[in-house]
C-alpha cells in the first residue's frame, strides 16, 4: 500500500468514525467493555495502558470502571522524548492537561512515568485494522516507536497489544511496513479477535 493509498484510507476512516452518532458510540463503548471482560489478561494483568478517546476514537467509558474496581493500575500515555510515549498512572477524576496535540494526559511527572516495556497490556486506538493484527494509526508513529521492542520478540510477549476500534473499521488486509508493530488482539463492539491465531505462521 503506497503512502498515498494509506493517506486516502486514513481520510475515509476518519470520516466514517466521525459520522457515528452519540448513541452508536455509547453502544459501541458498552460492547467493547463486555468483549474485553472475555480476555483473561484484561481481568488479571496489573499495569494496563489505556487512551483518552479524541476525534471520534472509541470511548473506553465502559472498559475502565472494572479495572479500577479490581485494583488494577490504569495508565495514560504521555508524550515523551524522541517521538515515543511514556505512561503515567491515572485515577478516575484526576485532573488532566492538554498536550501539544490537544489530547488530555496526566501532568508531567517523571517520577511517576514508566517505560512501555513495563506495561502488561495496552489498549491501542486505531483507524483501521485487519484480522492479522495490522493496524493503521493516525500517522504519527507514536505507538510503533514506543512498542518497537516487540518486533524482536515472539508474540504474544510480556506486553500484550490490544487494538480497540469499531467493527466498521475492519478492512480485508493492510500491508505491513517495516516499522509497523502488529496487535495481539483487536476488540470491537461485536467480537474479540485473536490476531496471533489469524496470522500466518512465521
Amino acid at each position: 500500500m503506497s503512502h498515498g493509498e494509506r493517506a486516502e484510507l486514513r481520510k475515509n476512516m476518519r470520516e466514517r468514525r466521525i459520522a457515528l452518532t452519540p448513541g452508536e458510540r455509547f453502544a459501541a463503548a458498552r460492547g467493547v467493555g463486555e468483549q474485553l471482560e472475555a480476555l483473561p489478561e484484561f481481568l488479571t494483568d496489573l499495569r494496563i495502558g489505556v487512551y483518552w478517546a479524541v476525534r471520534g476514537e472509541l470511548p473506553l467509558s465502559h472498559a475502565l470502571p472494572p479495572l479500577f474496581r479490581r485494583g488494577q493500575i490504569v495508565l495514560l500515555p504521555v508524550l515523551g522524548n524522541a517521538g515515543s510515549l511514556r505512561f503515567s498512572p491515572w485515577l478516575m477524576g484526576q485532573e488532566l492537561v492538554a498536550n501539544r496535540f490537544g489530547i488530555p494526559e496526566p501532568a508531567h511527572n517523571p517520577a511517576n512515568e514508566i517505560d512501555p516495556r513495563a506495561l502488561d497490556l495496552v489498549l491501542v486506538p486505531l483507524l483501521a485494522f485487519d484480522r492479522r493484527g495490522q493496524r493503521l494509526g493516525s500517522g504519527g508513529g507514536w505507538y510503533d516507536r514506543s512498542f518497537a521492542f516487540l518486533q524482536a520478540q515472539p508474540r504474544p510477549a510480556s506486553t500484550l497489544l490490544v487494538g480497540v476500534g469499531y467493527a466498521n473499521q475492519e478492512v480485508p488486509s493492510l500491508a505491513a511496513e517495516a516499522h509497523d508493530v502488529s496487535l495481539d488482539f483487536v476488540v470491537t463492539e461485536r467480537e474479540l479477535i485473536d490476531c496471533n491465531a489469524s496470522a500466518p505462521p512465521a
